[in-house]
């Protein structure tokens, strides 16, 4: 087989959050995460001549580029690929330090994550998208990769681009599943880019960061709403960020109380006790809700709230997810309840229950 029909296909799922939202923003703070059944595909064909960078997403935007030397040289510059840039601007400088030849390469995106007609869901799109880059060029490259390391360096290709956030979408689209993810010391990783090589920096252990990988109670069922309205994630943490140092005691209030919740729910994970998990997914709501009011930044929207009632009224425990301000909510409900009757009820108020399931990372 030619070196240039060789075709690597990887995806990576989508993300959404179940509790700990905007505290995980804070160094060590702790969140509950889901990996989704939905994709970004990336495939890598090598190429001889010139490259080209193409999404399904953004026919009217593909890239063209050619090699010179090491670098990567565009034909166009004005593009909605920065993500895609980045990751392949870390995985590429990660080749080189380990002696790779740089290659030519088209790379095609797929992405499920929005829907065909541009709706944003709120599923992490950018993190996928990433993440499944920097795999494929692993891929390609013949990189030695490992989830510890797929993470770091898909964390670092991220946070070039958005420059705020915990990573823990990020998390959630490397390992998969369901898990309880601490965000790492951001001021470290600043500095100890400078400090080391990225061969160095991805073995390195990074202060504060963890992530342990949680079982449901067998009885527990996820299920998703969409408010049709999306939200901006990194313009509402720069919101409630710009508050909190005006009340920096209760903002700090805020923070202890999200990782006793959390702390406590992660146990009912590993005790197996819905009950504990439901008592504190409720907590983590009125938690958010006061987060909210403190900051005058709208998390839970109207139309989030009815989401949450409806659900309640059949014994689920509801909360919005993410950032809130529109986006979706999610419902931790016993899976003997009728899950129809909720979903009718979310129909009538004009939510769109999503038909997504919690996707598990095998390899």
């Amino acid at each position: 087989m030619k070196g240039h029909d060789f075709l690597i296909t990887v995806k990576a799922p989508g993300k959404l959050y179940i509790a700990g939202e905007y505290a995980v923003v804070e160094t060590g703070f702790p969140a509950i995460l889901v990996a989704l059944n939905q994709f970004v595909t990336v495939t890598v064909k090598e190429s001889n001549d010139y490259g080209s960078i193409y999404s399904q997403q953004y026919q009217e935007n593909s890239l063209l580029w050619k090699r010179e030397g090491n670098h990567m040289v565009f034909d166009n510059r004005d593009n909605p690929f920065h993500y895609i840039l980045s990751a392949i601007k870390l995985t590429e400088a990660y080749a080189q330090e380990i002696g790779k030849k740089m290659k030519c390469y088209h790379l095609r995106i797929d992405s499920d994550l929005d829907s065909p007609d541009g709706k944003k869901y709120g599923l992490g799109s950018s993190a996928a998208v990433t993440v499944a880059t920097v795999k494929a060029l692993c891929r390609f490259y013949g990189l030695p990769m490992t989830k510890s390391r797929l993470f770091k360096l898909s964390a670092i290709a991220h946070l070039d681009i958005q420059g705020n956030g915990s990573l823990g979408d990020i998390a959630a689209s490397v390992y998969g599943g369901w898990i309880a993810y601490n965000s790492f010391d951001r001021t470290w990783l600043k500095k100890a880019r400078h400090q080391y090589s990225l061969t160095e920096l991805i073995e390195l252990k990074w202060p504060q960061l963890k992530v342990e990988l949680l079982t449901p109670p067998k009885e527990l069922s996820l299920v998703i709403g969409w408010t049709g309205s999306p939200a901006s994630t990194s313009h509402l943490v720069d919101a409630v960020g710009l508050k909190k140092a005006e009340r920096i005691k209760s903002y700090q209030k805020f923070l202890s109380e999200s990782r006793e919740c959390l702390k406590r729910m992660i146990k009912g994970f590993q005790t197996k006790s819905f009950e504990v998990i439901k008592k504190e997914i409720r907590y983590n709501r009125k938690l958010l809700q006061s987060l909210g009011e403190l900051s005058d930044v709208q998390i839970e929207t109207p139309l989030l709230r009815l989401l949450c009632e409806t659900a309640e009224k059949l014994n689920g425990a509801s909360k919005t997810s993410g950032a809130g301000g529109g986006d979706c909510g999610i419902v931790l409900i016993d899976n003997s309840v009728n899950i129809q009757q909720l979903l009718d009820g979310w129909k009538k108020i004009g939510i769109e229950p999503l038909d997504l399931h919690v996707h598990r990372v095998n390899d």
